[in-house]
């Protein structure tokens, strides 16, 4: 089992990675192999949508976003996390999985995805939904825990506080982990669900 872990913040060693490591213990103690990669301190435009994705099999803009596609149709699951700014993701990390999930065109289905959003008091619910959405568009179930998946602290270090919070990042990787070795056997038993052709349907008459 591979995880692929998303880590949107800026700051190296700061409450966001607090809450990632929390997370890679519980996978290397459940044989879960975990790659963390900080995006938030790097350089990552937007998507301009030109298209060229589909033609060059890559993003258009050749930095962190096609170094992560190859990690990313590896890893049995996605863990995308960041500190919250203005009740959102940080922008870096918007940027970089807007490109990812766009410019990648091998089949997300059954890869296991969670959010993780910290934060020094509120706007964690609306940022954990709305990186669930890159999930939920992509046939990937989304991992689950005791609470929403948030983690509170503000100066660096005081995640470490929030024992409520690590308790919850340990409980959604073993969570995480029982799903992708579950839906693993079942692919094995089952395959996967059966692909209907897509039906596009746009608004306008």
């Amino acid at each position: 089992m591979n995880v692929l872990i998303i880590n949107g913040s800026p700051r190296m060693n700061g409450n966001t990675t607090i809450a990632v490591n929390e997370m890679v213990k519980v996978f290397e103690a459940e044989g879960v192999n975990a790659e963390v990669v900080q995006i938030g301190n790097k350089d990552v435009r937007g998507c301009i949508a030109c298209g060229s994705c589909f033609s060059k099999g890559k993003c258009v803009f050749d930095d962190v976003v096609n170094e992560l596609a190859p990690k990313f149709e590896a890893a049995d699951g996605l863990v995308a996390a960041t500190p919250v700014y203005y009740a959102s993701a940080n922008a870096t990390l918007i940027a970089c999985l807007d490109r990812l999930f766009y410019s990648t065109h091998f089949d997300k289905t059954m890869k296991v995805g969670a959010s993780v959003a910290v934060a020094r008091r509120g706007g964690c619910s609306a940022t954990f939904d709305e990186l669930n959405k890159y999930f939920t568009i992509c046939n990937m179930p989304i991992a689950s825990s005791q609470y929403w998946n948030s983690v509170h602290g503000r100066e660096q270090g005081q995640a470490e506080q929030d024992l409520e919070g690590l308790q919850t990042m340990r409980v959604l990787a073993r969570n995480m982990t029982f799903l992708m070795k579950s839906i693993a056997l079942g692919k094995e038993q089952f395959g996967l669900p059966e692909k209907e052709e897509w039906q596009p349907t746009h608004f306008i008459r």
